[in-house]
This record gives structure tokens, sequence and C-alpha cells, in this order.
């Protein structure tokens, strides 16, 4: 597999990791027909960014029980995030009403959205919280419940509650994966009960995030592709991705490009 780009052989790496557990720096050396030394630097990279666990001599699968800081996480794939926050904006009209929820590409959303007319916003995430307040013609409701203090979400039973008191037109939720098999992905058990209760308040509901979530593994399972209506990304899926989107009835929009497909 020579001559590939390198952020193809990343995605080929993550691939064959995820795939066998552990693959030694000489394998993947030779299979993708590199130096060692160049292999290293890639799994660096992929380490850095969670999407690969490093160990002496190789790498083997991220693990699924800890997300990556908040900070790290606001500093990785920041360009693709805001592409993508540009597309999910071209989505909304003015006058519409929303929940965000917690997570980077969301915040990069808010900023986004302070272009439009008379939105309605309910959230449990401080940040987009403190992002639209300041806009005279946005109504601006936070829900209740347990600040998280590493990331500004909030979550818990008092959350839940909170979000099931109103209907949206829109539910725009981030990921921390998606399986092979279309499920959702996330980390914190408390953070995805109350997206579920998000995505059952909503009529439509909208589901960002960038081309590193596909295949990447987590812990506690949020829901399935189906629970979606729309999947915005700053690149187009796989083949396997695209197809089972497409036979869940998901609308992908693809950041910079004029993709529908459903």
């Amino acid at each position: 597999m020579a001559n590939l780009s390198q952020t193809a052989r990343h995605e080929h790496i993550v691939e064959l990791v995820n795939a066998k557990g552990f693959v030694s720096v000489e394998d993947l050396a030779s299979h993708f027909e590199v130096t060692p030394q160049t292999m290293r630097r890639d799994i660096n990279t992929l380490a850095a960014e969670n999407r690969v666990r490093r160990f002496h001599g190789g790498a083997s699968a991220a693990p699924s029980t800890q997300n990556i800081e908040y900070a790290q996480r606001k500093l990785q794939q920041s360009p693709e995030k805001n592409r993508i926050a540009k597309r999910v904006a071209q989505h909304i009209p003015d006058h519409a009403s929303l929940f965000i929820n917690i997570g980077t590409t969301n915040e990069a959303i808010a900023k986004e959205l302070l272009d439009h007319t008379g939105l309605k916003i309910i959230t449990n995430n401080l940040h987009v919280a403190a992002i639209v307040s300041g806009k005279e013609d946005f109504d601006v409701i936070i829900a209740g419940g347990k600040v998280r203090s590493r990331d500004g979400g909030i979550i818990g039973e008092a959350t839940m509650d909170f979000v099931s008191q109103f209907r949206t037109d829109f539910g725009i939720i981030g990921i921390s994966g998606i399986d092979d098999d279309g499920s959702l992905l996330d980390f914190d058990y408390q953070e995805v009960r109350v997206a579920q209760a998000l995505i059952k308040n909503s009529r439509q509901v909208l589901l960002a995030c960038d081309h590193t979530k596909f295949g990447r593994h987590a812990m506690i399972k949020l829901g399935q592709v189906s629970d979606l209506n729309v999947l915005v990304t700053d690149r187009a899926p796989d083949e396997h991705f695209r197809s089972l989107l497409q036979e869940a009835g998901v609308t992908t929009l693809v950041a910079d490009e004029d993709l529908e497909s459903n």
C-alpha cells in the first residue's frame, strides 16, 4: 500500500489496529511500505488523537472507557469542526427552536448560529450558553442539573427532567464514536441519558461529527443511526457507513459539498 497520502494511511492504520487488536511497528511499516520511523510518527499522531493506544513496538485499539481531555478535544480537528459548524448553520432556519447538547463541535456550531435571527435555544452546555446569550433576539434557556467541571456540561436526573418539558424543531447532538453496526457511542452514562431525552423530544435530530468518529469505540450506547434524521460531517463516510446511513434513512450532509443522500 505504497504511495498513500498520510491521511489515508492513518485511516487504514486505525482500521487494522481495531480489527487485530494489536499490530507491531514492523508489520505496519511493511504493510504500508514505509520506514519504521515514519510509522512511529504516525502512531504518535494517532495516539495523541486517542484513535489508537501506543505501546513499545506497536499500537493497540484505543480505550473505550475514557475520553480525551476537553482542552485537547477542543483543539483536535478544529478546522474540520468549523466547516461542519458552517454546514449545520446552513441547515437551521431563522426563528427555529433547538436543543444543543455537550461537545466541542456544538460550541463551534453555536458561534456560527450567531448570524441567525430569532432562535430559541435550550442547552445543557455552559459554553454554548455563554456564546449565544449575548444575542438580543435569541431566547436562551439553560438546563438545570449538575455542572461537570471539566467541560461545562450539565448532566443528571434534573437535566433529563428539564429537557423532557420541551419539544423543539431541532436537536443538535455530538457523539464520541459510531460503531460498525451503527451504534452511537459515548463515554459518560449521565451525558448519554440527557442526549436520549433530547432525541426523544426533537422533531428533527441532527448529529454533527467529524470523520474520526466513524469506527471509534466508546463504552456507553446512546442509540442507533436510525435515531437520526441528519448527519453532518467533514468527509463523506466510507461505503460501509454510507450504506448504514442510507438504510436508516439518514440524510448525510458533507461540509463544503452539495451532497445530500438518503
